[in-house]
This record gives structure tokens, C-alpha cells and sequence, in this order.
């Protein structure tokens, strides 16, 4: 009989008894915020007793509290199969052939219902089977390289990516998609940029915010364009694949040093700051927006440059912050430190003291900026020249992020002080630019009228 209410216990299991209602039957549910109709879902082992699990006609699951339910009933029953079923993924000569590392991300997934976790769905059987227009776009292979959440991605496995990024370049593929959690996807982008330099092919980073099981998932559109991108665009640069409107209508292709993530659940979230895309991309084509990019070659020639110094901080400044602040990554034996600071590139005059600790003790430190979008400019205000007086050092408009990667980057290579601040600003590929685009800053704001004029008559 358990198997009948998989994962329920305490109040939620007597509910469901009590009206002999199965999980995988379809039931109606009377609660006191009104009807819902469904499929009954198992439980996670981990969950309370207090909900009940239904996916309803929309496909989307909700919870009832066991507490608003007046009454049920069990309209029908049938076992629910939700693995993806694995076809062959079919080989099409003439098309290209593109390889799928996966770090952990949930491109095609489905539910696991024993736990409540998105299990991933990899093979290309699997993926085939979840996305059958793969086929029509590229011939594919598979390598599960991690398997961690994105938070977990770090520099050891940044270095393994290059060194298999570079392994299947001289093996001769086509272009190269790297399945990956959003949350840092852009961490990653900035790191294979400057380890896997002059690639002759494509390296496109996809994830999804939505998993598949969800009826306004973006992981089958996204991973679809990915694969078009590696396949067939001739921008041989690695990049970040994701939507570009809120809609269905194109992704964008970002540059993997000038790309953010600006939302938490926004299927549109990845942006480009400070510049334009690379370009647009649907199923069927892909359309440049910049024409200065690094295109594909038919050699196998790249430089794989897998170097990393771990002890790299950063530190995003806030009013009234203290000298302690920085003092603990000097006294932890930190390397280099980024700055986040605010303006053009300020911080309070209480950090003066471990500023001038960490030029004594040969510590590189860099200032970027809070804004994001501009440069920093520390000659405007008495403030930037004091910080450039006691060693700061300007890093124009670098995202905070890619700073933080590209001094890591640079001091697995050398701890020389005049060196390192010379990698620093000598830029690898656009992590400083020599001016933003008039069209580089663009932040919609709704409720002024232009805005609402576009967006009701233009772009409904």
C-alpha cells in the first residue's frame, strides 16, 4: 500500500486515505481558495506533511496545504512515466559535428520524484529523445566532465574544461557546447576566455533557468541554439548562449568577458555590458550584430593556458566600511584583490591603512566599479588620486567578475608585481575596451511613457 502514496506521511498521507485518493491519480481537490484539479505527485523523502503535490492541466505543480482541503476525489488513475525516452541519435553526413561537456547544469532533464531533484539528461540518446531537432542541426557527442552545481564550479574545474576543450580541438571537432548552471555560467565564460585563447572554433556556454519539466522552459530553445552556434557560426570566440527577449523569438550570443547574469529567474537574464551581443540566433540562422570578432579557421591551432592562483579576493565596498575588512585577506595570505567600488572607483579613506599594507607587502589590488556599465576614472576627485597614490590600480571598464578571474588567471602565471599589472591591463579579448557604444547602455525603465509606447506598439 505505501507504494500507492509515495513519499506522503503525517497529515498529508491520513488526507489521502481518507479519501482514498492515490498518487498518479487524477483527482479533484475542494480547498478553501477554491478548485483544482490534477494529477496527485509523490513527495520528496525530504518534504513536510503538510502539502499535497499536484500538477495541474497548465503543467505546472502546486502545492495544497492539507489544512484548506474540504474534499477529494480520485477521478482516474494511470502511473505517470516521466524518463525521457533514448532514441539513436542519428549520424547525418554534412552536417557538423559538435561535442557537449557537462559540468551539472539541466539542459534536458526530467523530474525525480524520490527526491524532488532535476535529474539531468545527458546522453545523446537521452537528449535526442528530449530534443529531436538536434538532429537537424548538428551530429553530437557527449562527456560528462562534473557533475556540481554551479556555485561549486571553480578554478580546478576551469582548468580541466580548457584542457579538454583543447584535447577536442586537435581531435578535430567542429565546435564545442558546455552545459552549465546559470548562477556562475558567466564566471566560467570569462575563465575558458582568457585559458583557451585564438580558438579556431566556436566554445558556446548554455544553460537554462527553468528546468524541462516546466511548461515555460527555456533549456530545449537554448540548447538548440547553442548547438547551432558551435555547428555553424563563424564567431570562433567562446560565448554564452541564452534567450534574448523574454519570448521564444531569438538568443543572443555574448561575449564570454563583457556577459552577466542581471536576473534571478528572467529567462532573459544574461546581458551584455558596456557593449552590444555578437549576435542574434534562432533555429534557422544566426545574425551578427558586431562584425569585429575572431572567426573560424580550419586549423587546430590554440593556446591552452590553463593557470589559475586561487587566493584571489574581492571585495564589494559599502559606506562605513573599515580597515579590517581588507586587512583579513592580507592576514589570510591573499595574492590580489579586486575592489567593487563605488562612482568612478572610490572607497572611504578608513581602508587607507590596509591599502598601504598591501602595497607594502607587494599585493596587487584593482578597482572596478559598483555601476557595472562605465569607467574607472580616478583622477576626477581628490578621493581616486589618494587610491592611485598608495597603489590602486585603475582596471577601466572590467566587470568586477572577470577581474576577479582574469587575477586569478594572471597570478597562476607570475607573482611579479610590475608583470602582473601589465597582464592586467593588456586586454586578452574585450575585457577593456577603448570606449562603450552609444548603444552599450541601455536600461529600459517601465512606466515613462517612451518606454510603454514601445513596448505597447512596437514590441508587443
Amino acid at each position: 500500500m505505501e507504494d500507492l502514496f509515495q513519499g506522503y506521511k503525517g497529515e498529508a498521507l491520513a488526507l489521502l486515505k481518507k479519501y482514498k485518493v492515490r498518487v498518479w491519480g487524477t483527482a479533484i481537490a475542494d480547498t478553501t481558495r477554491g478548485r483544482f484539479e490534477g494529477t496527485v505527485l509523490p513527495r520528496s523523502e525530504n518534504d513536510d506533511d503538510q502539502h499535497i503535490v499536484m500538477k495541474i492541466v497548465t503543467g505546472y505543480n502546486i502545492g495544497i496545504d492539507v489544512q484548506t482541503v474540504t474534499k477529494m476525489e480520485e477521478t482516474g488513475y494511470k502511473k505517470a512515466n516521466y524518463a525521457i525516452p533514448e532514441k539513436q541519435f542519428p549520424i547525418t553526413p554534412g552536417l557538423p559535428y559538435v561535442k557537449l561537456f557537462g559540468t551539472g547544469g539541466t539542459i534536458a532533464s526530467r523530474l525525480d520524484y524520490r527526491t524532488g531533484a532535476v535529474i539531468p539528461a545527458f546522453s545523446p540518446g537521452e537528449l535526442y529523445g528530449a530534443v529531436p531537432e538536434l538532429a537537424e542541426i548538428c551530429n553530437l557527442d557527449t562527456e560528462k566532465v562534473f557533475a556540481v552545481f554551479s556555485e561549486n564550479m571553480g578554478p580546478e574545474q576551469y582548468m580541466s574544461l580548457a584542457k579538454a576543450i583543447g584535447q577536442e580541438i586537435e581531435n578535430g571537432i567542429d565546435g564545442i557546447v558546455i552545459g552549465h548552471g546559470t548562477d556562475t555560467l558567466h564566471h566560467t565564460a570569462a575563465a575558458l576566455t582568457f585559458m583557451v585563447q585564438d580558438s579556431p572554433i566556436p566554445i558556446v556556454l548554455v544553460g537554462s533557468q527553468r528546468s524541462s519539466d516546466r511548461p515555460s522552459s527555456d533549456a530545449a530553445l537554448n540548447l538548440m541554439h547553442a548547438m547551432k552556434a558551435a555547428g555553424s557560426s563563424d564567431i570562433a570566440e567562446v560565448m554564452v548562449c541564452m534567450f534574448g527577449p523574454t519570448s521564444d523569438e531569438y538568443g543572443l550570443l555574448h561575449k564570454g568577458t563583457r556577459v552577466r547574469k542581471m536576473h534571478s529567474s528572467y529567462r532573459s537574464t544574461f546581458r551584455t555590458i558596456g557593449d552590444t551581443p555578437l549576435a542574434r540566433i534562432n533555429r534557422n540562422e544566426i545574425m551578427p550584430i558586431k562584425t569585429n570578432y575572431k572567426k573560424r579557421r580550419n586549423d587546430r591551432n590554440v593556446k591552452i593556458m590553463p593557470f589559475f592562483e586561487p587566493k584571489v579576493g574581492m571585495l564589494y565596498f559599502w559606506p562605513g566600511m573599515q580597515a579590517d575588512a581588507l586587512d583579513s585577506f592580507i592576514d589570510s595570505g591573499y595574492k590580489g584583490i579586486i575592489i567593487v567600488g563605488t562612482g568612478l572607483g572610490h572607497v572611504n579613506k578608513s581602508l587607507y591603512p590596509a591599502i598601504e599594507r598591501a602595497q607594502e607587502k607587494g599585493i596587487p589590488v584593482f578597482m572596478t566599479l559598483q555601476t557595472l556599465w562605465g569607467y574607472v576614472h580616478m583622477f576626477v576627485y581628490d578621493t581616486g588620486r589618494d587610491l592611485m597614490a598608495k597603489g590602486i590600480i585603475p582596471l577601466g571598464n572590467m566587470l568586477p567578475e572577470v577581474a576577479w578571474v582574469k587575477l586569478g588567471w594572471v597570478l597562476g602565471q607570475t607573482s611579479d608585481y610590475e608583470e602582473v599589472k601589465r597582464m592586467m591591463l593588456d586586454p586578452i579579448n574585450d575585457e577593456i575596451t577603448e570606449r562603450e557604444p552609444y548603444n552599450g547602455y541601455l536600461v529600459y525603465q517601465g512606466g515613462v511613457p517612451e518606454v510603454e509606447d514601445f513596448v505597447k506598439d512596437v514590441h508587443k
